[in-house]
């Protein structure tokens, strides 16, 4: 069995090509950490209207808070799913689950 050389030409070749595509991954590399150093814009606050009737019991659990009357100036609705979550895991845990099934 004998193995044959490759030409120089052949290693010549495959070594620009090898070079070419380094410097196409090094041209992505750099895109991509580009973009990640750039901060994310953050959203933009969304108007919400509120009803009165909305506005008095924000006030008045306020007021009952602090134990005095408070002027209302600014409300500000945060994204958050906390509340919600919070609610879901207090309705699930009143909930009596049986593990055992009742055989017929």
């Amino acid at each position: 069995m004998s193995k044959e050389k490759p030409a120089l030409a052949d290693v010549v070749e495959l070594l620009e090509s090898l070079r070419a595509d380094v410097a196409r991954l090094g041209e992505r590399v750099a895109t991509l950490e580009a973009a990640q150093a750039r901060p994310a814009a953050a959203p933009a606050p969304v108007a919400v209207s509120l009803s009165d009737e909305t506005l008095m019991i924000i006030s008045a659990a306020i007021a009952a808070f602090l134990g005095k009357k408070a002027h209302i100036r600014q409300i500000q609705l945060l994204g958050s799913d906390a509340w919600a979550q919070q609610g879901r895991v207090a309705i699930q845990a009143s909930h009596a689950l049986s593990t055992a099934r009742s055989q017929p």
